[in-house]
């Protein structure tokens, strides 16, 4: 899908979650603004909500597109919107707020290559989406604390490309 039309679902997406987030933000392709877009990816912090016979909150929405992988409540969850384009949606809490938005945004080689041979080589290690130093959990609140810890200068999105 081209960027343009992906932008514009992601966005409705976004709008439609926002009420139900504590904070909401495009990750993904479409942040890195390609040209061409396979799926929307969103990372969250939800307010909390209920599943089952009384789901509240941000889990009657999200139940509505059908599922392709991920049951509420979980922290990731694979949806098909009715455009037909996969949403990606990753949970995260404001502690790992920067890893997850970091490493949902990629590209997957940036990711890998660059922030996390950064962070393992000043000694960090990714733990159940937590970043941990000597075993202790390093609050992660920004993207450029995650920059920062992996020892690197800060990139643009839509730079960001493994060398």
């Amino acid at each position: 899908m081209k960027y343009q039309e992906a932008l514009k679902i992601a966005l409705q997406v976004k709008s439609v979650l926002e009420p139900h987030c504590d904070r909401i933000e495009i990750a993904g392709s479409i942040r890195r603004q390609k040209p061409y877009v396979k799926d929307i990816e969103i990372v969250a912090i939800p307010k909390p909500y209920e599943t089952g016979l009384f789901s509240s909150g941000i889990a009657p929405i999200i139940n509505q597109w059908e599922k392709v992988k991920g049951e509420l409540p979980c922290k990731y969850t694979q949806r098909i919107l009715p455009e037909g384009i996969k949403l990606d949606l990753f949970f995260a809490k404001k502690e790992n707020w920067g890893l997850i938005y970091a490493i949902r945004t990629g590209s997957a080689d940036y990711s890998h290559f660059v922030l996390a041979q950064g962070w393992v080589k000043n000694g960090y290690k990714s733990v159940d989406g937590q970043l941990t130093y000597k075993g202790q959990i390093v609050p992660v609140l920004e993207e450029e604390d995650l920059f920062k810890i992996a020892g690197v200068k800060y990139v643009a999105p839509q730079l960001r490309i493994s060398k």
